[in-house]
């Protein structure tokens, strides 16, 4: 599938712009593109790479899944690749989309899968109109805006997340099975972010840093420091969780290990006071005459002494807490 959208002089002009017609339009100066192609193949991308002059190694990495987020120069245009990420309601389970995006002078180029959301995007841009005369710089700010937006809300949901696991890190009533796996799975999800979010430092940073690449426009430099800034906010905030849901791991574990020790406290304790009882009996078992020898006396003593002895220990480990 291939969306085509056309801005003439900063307008929004036309939709339902034909493929036939990209190589005539992408010659006029007063014209910018927004080319959109979902799960395209290399020969479905022959008729725009011939017509914008992509580099070939981009059409192939932009056919080609899982590649690192990552901005790249050629000789006419730049090659972008990043990652959409959502989580679920609910469920808590991040989502990740890839995209990749060709930058020339006067189109942007969008390769994607179909979990993308060109809805969300389009909209972006539609909210902003008055920055549409500034053309391809404008797309590409919105793209980037868009992602980073996502990156940042997607970390802000993972820290409510936390804030609801931190919550039941003290309750006696939340299994630990439950507990533990919570744990690891917002570990994962963090994980998957961080390798998606920390590169776009180094994507803003370089529009930013280099004045001479195609697509930029000293006009929309605040606004790409403005996408920057998010970055690093939410690469912060996610190198911060990161250490929080390890800590909180860690806080469980030595939860954990205090609750066993005051069970074998208690244990302890109580198998202490059964020896008393255990220990009389065997005295007085005996075969051989002793004080007491088949005299009512004799059964009064021991089990006086068994009494004696569980109360006396009993009273001595509460004091302790120890039962």
């Amino acid at each position: 599938m291939v969306f085509i959208r056309l801005y003439r002089e900063g307008k929004l002009e036309r939709e339902d712009v034909s493929p036939r017609e990209i190589e005539t339009l992408a010659h006029q100066d007063d014209v910018v593109l927004w080319i959109d192609y979902t799960s395209p193949t290399a020969d479905d991308l022959l008729g725009v790479e011939t017509a914008l002059g992509l580099h070939r190694l981009a059409v192939e990495d932009a056919v080609h899944d899982f590649q690192r987020p990552k901005l790249d120069r050629y000789p006419n245009h730049l090659f972008l690749s990043a990652y959409q990420a959502t989580l679920g309601q609910g469920t808590g389970e991040l989502t990740i989309a890839e995209i990749s995006a060709f930058v020339t002078r006067n189109a942007l180029v969008t390769v994607h899968g179909p979990d993308f959301s060109t809805e969300r995007l389009t909209a972006h841009w539609d909210a902003e109109p008055d920055l549409a005369v500034h053309g391809v710089p404008f797309l590409l700010w919105g793209l980037l805006d868009m992602i980073v937006d996502g990156h940042f809300d997607a970390v802000q949901e993972l820290d409510g997340y936390i804030d609801t696991l931190e919550e039941s890190l003290f309750d006696d009533h939340s299994p630990d099975h439950d507990l533990q796996r919570r744990t690891f799975d917002l570990r994962k999800n963090l994980v998957r972010l961080r390798r998606v979010v920390l590169p776009m430092r180094e994507v803003l940073n370089t529009l930013l840093r280099r004045d001479d690449l195609v697509g930029c426009s000293p006009a929309m430099q605040p606004f790409l420091q403005d996408v920057y800034d998010h970055v690093l906010r939410a690469t912060e905030w996610t190198e911060s969780l990161r250490d929080l849901v390890t800590t909180i791991l860690e806080t469980h574990i030595s939860i954990q290990g205090n609750q066993m020790n005051l069970v074998m406290k208690k244990v302890t304790s109580w198998a202490a006071i059964i020896a008393v009882p255990t220990a009389v009996t065997g005295f007085f078992g005996q075969n051989v005459p002793f004080f007491g020898f088949q005299t009512d006396f004799g059964l009064w003593m021991s089990t006086g002494l068994m009494l004696a002895g569980s109360v006396f220990l009993y009273v001595a480990f509460k004091k302790r807490d120890w039962i």
